[in-house]
């Protein structure tokens, strides 16, 4: 189970890294080889709770068993597709992998541990996906540079063959209580979920007023509306919205939310940053994200000796969230063309030990502001939202990155009359980590102030982006902490009703430790 919480993540990390390779070796365009990130991200995503419906009512071990082998299959086909689409269509079944694994991977760990144990077992669960993440991006970076892209998820394909071969020693659960799986639910979320990435992803390539990115964005609230609908009659809901009148709950949902505008739209952002502007390798750009990535190993003992020492978990989480955003807004202060590892340690450390303080202590948190007979659902909605929101945040930021270097390229552009390329072209081109390229088709003496007046238009965008993000940041933040004060001492239940709030120190500093 370790070495299947140790793969999922690297998938997210690793996949942005090793998009340039992909790009070049089948010449797709940017739009194309975004959805290798987003076609992954939009299934775990949205397939999370179906995923824990079907664990509980067919078997846990088998939804598992039916993951590991969507994932290995989808992962075996992407090490060997030479066609864009076919790689983007064995991500997104990779993505559906990926949630039966962990949904019915958490389930098989928590109903076959129990007391100290259970404690022992989910703490390493905690390292071995804070590992993922941390390493995910340089082994991608390694593994792309020196055997190639196809390598990366050979490797995904071998591992998890080892895991399938654990299987039989699983034993078999299932839960008495179990619901139907809220189908119309799942298709109504999905559906609007992929409208709406699909409208970011396209809307400069198609053009943010064309009817197709209309009709995308359209449809994407429309169906959100029909999911509302469909779950106030569901009698077993995807989504319990009464939780959405707690709070209390909705601050410590509002929690990944800001890792995701401060963190997570880095891990396959940034690299193609660092490909460009430093003219970095994969490898190297990969190295660096250790900056960023490796303080979530410890940071999360730090934040239950805190808890254990006298700190609220409010102050914690305070804590947290102003490191996020700091860490973000520093990065936006000091990233420049050619900046090396003592300029991006600061901003890049800070944002680890952001996380890494709430790293698990949002999960435990959350369980203690419901009622017991709620705590499934709560759990759920947290990770759907996590996810949706990392996948929803990455398409808008990448989307966002093209926009703004368009508009550099067109208003600048014809200083270079030499460059007979299309500016949108360019403008895909750098945001997916490649300008050596569009160099090579220019004379040798312009090719140094081409490459600075790109460079300068990507940071340029880069720093838009980081600095609209830490406003995003500091505004949730003030948020989720008014939101938490101690003075709520009545929290919303599921299926309507109030209930106290549990002793918020004693649970959380329990799940810490």
């Amino acid at each position: 189970m370790l070495l299947t919480l140790l793969i999922l993540p690297t998938s997210v990390t690793g996949s942005g890294v090793a998009l340039p390779h992909i790009g070049l070796d089948t010449d797709a365009s940017l739009d194309a080889l975004q959805w290798v990130v987003h076609a992954y991200n939009l299934t775990f995503a949205s397939f999370m709770l179906a995923c824990g419906a079907l664990a509980d009512l067919l078997g846990r071990r088998r939804v598992f068993t039916i993951g590991a082998v969507l994932f290995t299959a989808a992962s075996l086909v992407s090490a060997v597709a030479s066609d864009i689409y076919v790689l983007d269509l064995a991500r997104a079944v990779a993505g559906v992998g990926a949630a039966g694994l962990l949904t019915s991977g958490s389930s098989i760990l928590a109903t076959s541990f129990d007391g100290a144990a259970r404690t022992r077992v989910f703490a390493a669960v905690g390292i071995a996906t804070g590992g993922g993440l941390a390493l995910g991006a340089m082994i991608a970076g390694v593994l792309a540079d020196t055997l190639g892209w196809r390598s990366f998820y050979g490797v995904h394909a071998v591992l998890m063959l080892l895991v399938l071969l654990a299987v039989p020693f699983m034993q078999e659960s299932r839960s008495e209580t179990a619901a139907k799986v809220d189908w119309p639910g799942t298709a109504t979320f999905v559906g609007s979920l992929f409208l709406l990435m699909l409208g970011m992803v396209e809307g400069p390539q198609w053009g943010w007023a064309s009817p197709g990115v209309l009709g995308c964005l359209a449809g994407a609230v429309l169906l959100m509306a029909v999911f509302v609908l469909v779950e106030k009659r569901q009698t077993h809901p995807m989504f319990d919205l009464a939780l959405l009148r707690n709070a209390r709950f909705m601050a410590l949902c509002l929690i990944p939310v800001v890792v995701t505008f401060a963190f997570v739209i880095l891990l396959p952002l940034l690299p193609n940053y660092l490909l460009v502007a430093n003219k970095s390798t994969s490898q190297a750009a990969g190295s660096t994200m250790l900056l960023m990535t490796l303080p979530i190993l410890p940071t999360p003992l730090l934040a239950g000796r805190l808890v254990r020492w006298g700190w609220s978990a409010r102050s914690v989480f305070a804590l947290s969230l102003a490191c996020l955003t700091l860490g973000v807004a520093w990065l936006a202060v000091v990233l420049e063309p050619g900046i090396g590892l003592g300029g991006l340690a600061g901003p890049l450390i800070l944002l680890g030990i952001g996380l890494g303080l709430n790293f698990g202590l949002v999960d435990g948190a959350v369980l203690t502001v419901v009622a017991p007979e709620a705590t499934g659902t709560a759990a759920g909605f947290l990770n759907t939202l996590r996810l949706g929101s990392e996948a929803v945040v990455i398409a808008a930021a990448g989307s966002a990155l093209v926009n703004l270097v368009q508009n550099w390229l067109n208003d600048g552009l014809d200083k270079f009359p030499a460059y007979k390329g299309d500016p949108a072209e360019l403008a895909n081109s750098v945001n997916s980590g490649d300008l050596t390229g569009p160099l090579e088709k220019l004379p040798a003496d312009v090719r140094p102030s081409f490459f600075d007046f790109v460079a300068d238009g990507f940071t340029g965008a880069w720093q838009a982006v980081l600095w609209a993000s830490a406003a995003i940041c500091a505004l949730l933040s003030v948020a989720i902490y008014v939101m938490l004060s101690e003075r709520k001492q009545e929290v919303t239940v599921a299926r309507g009703g109030q209930a106290p709030a549990p002793r918020r120190d004693e649970a959380t500093a329990d799940t810490v430790s």
